[in-house]
């Protein structure tokens, strides 16, 4: 099913569903887009131009990806053909490319939209390589995934990734008071549930009007629902918060905060929010791994493994009963011992290889595979630690120029106070070999 979710130019009253009947008829006519249909937009711009190229369309289900390609085609007076990548093979494709070659003997371009290009396999997507190159067809690949992972290189290279943005509140308070002007009816909600309404629809045109016409149908005469009574008709809730909005940065943020403070019942309350919410279970997974590299570190080197193991436990397991290897990492490590050493390590170290990045490494710590280099005094005195006492020969091991820095400074906590007591031991028998 295409993706719909607005049109001012209504057609017939046939029983068709309502994201159908409101197919928007122009590119103007698409709400929630403007950063790309819009005046100032880069379709808009394009368009003025006089040339579209190959495009990919990246964004969540209900946007409006489908639509706008094919409201492209009128634009440019491309013939549109359409296909699906998990009902298209290889040979289907070649039929495609060999029509488009027709057409191109005579004077006619051809406009090929694929949706959910992401399932194509890497042969599928290099076949569309050399009839991109050569304009026999321009191709417009609609994918919910990120294209950086999902598609070839080599076809990123030859057209531009445009991202749809999930609809607004306001976008899909539109659509609805659009869907109120072609039924010739209001919805039969109150000012609390039409905002649950807005809400349930989750950034999705289609699902927002889809949701309406569920509302009208279950409406007796005169009824008005308010949000209790709506989401029991509905048989679903109101996201907790929007996933591709504020909300989303905002519980996540609050997840890791609690994480930080070491309160693990926090932490669970705002993972258990989030996946209530419908955020994707690796997203979450992604930011406790963060947390345990960042506010963890060294003062528990299990944090990083247990996340990253919870990571696989969800990809092995699935939804639901992955989630629990998620929520036994959120607290883990929000038990855990804090320490933020190793983050504010790296970025010291980040800023002075910068600053200095151009200093040679001393001689003595330098292979010497040439005579000259030999010579030259590289690998010169250079101490191999294993036969040293202690195994440690004390060496320094900064550019001359820079001498001896410290960015790791270990907390006195967790397995940070072995580490720290270790470096001190080091530290004297560094001292004391320099004396000797």
């Amino acid at each position: 099913m295409s993706d719909l979710f607005a049109a001012a130019g209504f057609e017939s009253d046939a029983p068709r569903p309502l994201a159908d009947r409101l197919r928007p008829t122009r590119l103007t006519d698409v709400v929630g887009q403007d950063h790309l249909v819009g005046p100032d937009g880069t379709l808009a711009r394009m368009l003025r131009s006089g040339r579209v190229g190959s495009l990919v369309f990246w964004g969540p289900p209900g946007t409006g990806k489908t639509t706008v390609a094919r409201l492209l085609s009128r634009e440019t007076d491309l013939h549109f053909e359409q296909v699906s990548a998990i009902h298209t093979g290889v040979a289907e494709l070649k039929k495609l490319f060999d029509g488009a070659c027709g057409r191109r003997r005579i004077g006619k371009g051809t406009l090929l939209f694929v949706d959910e290009i992401h399932r194509f396999n890497k042969a599928q997507q290099d076949s569309f390589l050399p009839v991109m190159e050569d304009g026999t067809v321009t191709l417009i690949g609609a994918t919910t995934e990120n294209p950086s992972f999902e598609l070839n290189a080599a076809l990123l290279s030859r057209a531009q990734v445009l991202v749809f943005r999930p609809l607004d509140e306001a976008a899909v308070a539109q659509l609805l008071a659009r869907a109120e002007e072609v039924e010739g009816r209001a919805l039969p909600l109150d000012a609390e549930a039409r905002a649950v309404l807005v809400r349930m629809a989750d950034g999705d045109g289609r699902a927002s009007l889809t949701l309406a016409e569920e509302v009208w149908r279950a409406a007796g005469d005169g009824e008005v629902f308010d949000a209790v009574r709506l989401q029991e008709i509905l048989q679903r809730r109101a996201p907790i918060y929007d996933k591709s909005d504020d909300g989303h940065y905002n519980v996540i943020s609050a997840l890791h905060k609690a994480v930080r403070g070491s309160d693990p019942d926090a932490a669970l309350y705002y993972l258990c929010r989030m996946l209530d919410a419908g955020e994707d279970p690796l997203f979450v997974a992604r930011r406790l791994v963060r947390m345990a590299v960042e506010d963890i570190g060294l003062a528990d080197p299990q944090a990083l493994v247990i996340c990253n193991a919870a990571k696989d436990a969800y990809h092995f397991l699935g939804s639901p009963e992955g989630e629990l290897a998620l929520a036994q990492a959120a607290i883990y490590i929000a038990t855990a011992p804090k320490s933020n050493a190793a983050y504010l390590a790296y970025k010291a170290a980040m800023r002075t290889a910068k600053e200095g990045g151009s200093l040679v490494p001393p001689k003595h710590i330098l292979n010497a595979p040439t005579k000259l280099m030999k010579s030259e005094g590289y690998g010169s005195g250079y101490r191999y630690d294993h036969d040293e006492p202690d195994a440690f020969s004390g060496q320094d091991y900064f550019p001359e120029a820079l001498g001896r820095q410290q960015f790791y400074r270990p907390t006195p906590r967790g397995f940070e106070k072995i580490l720290g007591d270790r470096l001190a031991r080091w530290a004297e028998l560094r001292a004391t070999r320099r004396r000797d």
